[in-house]
């Protein structure tokens, strides 16, 4: 089942991929989603990637996506949202929404990635994702806290109300202001997910 979730493959980037922008189309290399789902700004173009700390593709992706989100103007808003496939995903997905309220993320989003894949380290609950959290420097009470919160609980219950929105099915997932969906397998591989994001982020700036 893992494998059939996670189906972010590397795939080779075809001559398509690289040829002009305007070539990119609605059904082929992304899919456009019947029912646009609502963005937190309507003053910026939303990119929100759907990811799951498990998945491998998902961490290979992460430097990329990463340095790329890190490169976008204001008017871009970079927004990840973690995802739930099975019970095994949900101590993950509910510590990042916690590092992300506590705004630690930048200690703590990579190094989960790399836990788990690099040093094949497996969290079972949160107690156990605290005291990994507590060693990179964030408060391992704080956190604990948060990870029960209310906050947390309502940004889970709208995290999974929007990845059913999106209609997600595998990751990493890029979606585009609601709108528009974008997989390795549709874009042509993960460096092809970004150009096709850029395309459409482009041609959301020219639809405001």
């Amino acid at each position: 089942m893992f494998k059939k979730l996670c189906l972010g493959v590397l795939l080779l980037v075809s001559p398509l991929m690289l040829s002009a922008a305007e070539e990119y189309k609605s059904g082929v290399h992304y899919e456009e989603l019947a029912y646009p789902v609502a963005t937190a700004d309507k003053t910026k173009v939303e990119v929100t990637e759907a990811f799951g700390y498990l998945c491998p593709h998902c961490a290979s992706f992460e430097p990329m996506l990463h340095k790329w989100s890190t490169q976008q103007p204001e008017d871009v808003n970079f927004v990840r949202l973690p995802v739930v496939f099975s019970r095994s995903w949900e101590p993950l997905a509910r510590a990042y929404y916690s590092a992300d309220l506590m705004q630690v993320t930048d200690k703590t989003h990579q190094p989960t990635f790399d836990a788990l894949h690099k040093e094949r380290r497996r969290f079972r609950s949160i107690e156990e994702l605290a005291e990994f959290y507590g060693d990179l420097g964030v408060d391992a009470e704080k956190f604990n806290k948060m990870a029960g919160s209310f906050a947390v609980n309502m940004r889970m219950n709208q995290g999974a109300s929007k990845l059913k929105g999106y209609g997600i099915q595998s990751v990493p997932t890029l979606v585009v202001n609601g709108k528009y969906r974008i997989t390795a397998e549709t874009a042509g591989g993960h460096a092809g997910m970004l150009k096709v994001a850029q395309y459409l982020i482009e041609k959301e700036r020219q639809a405001q």
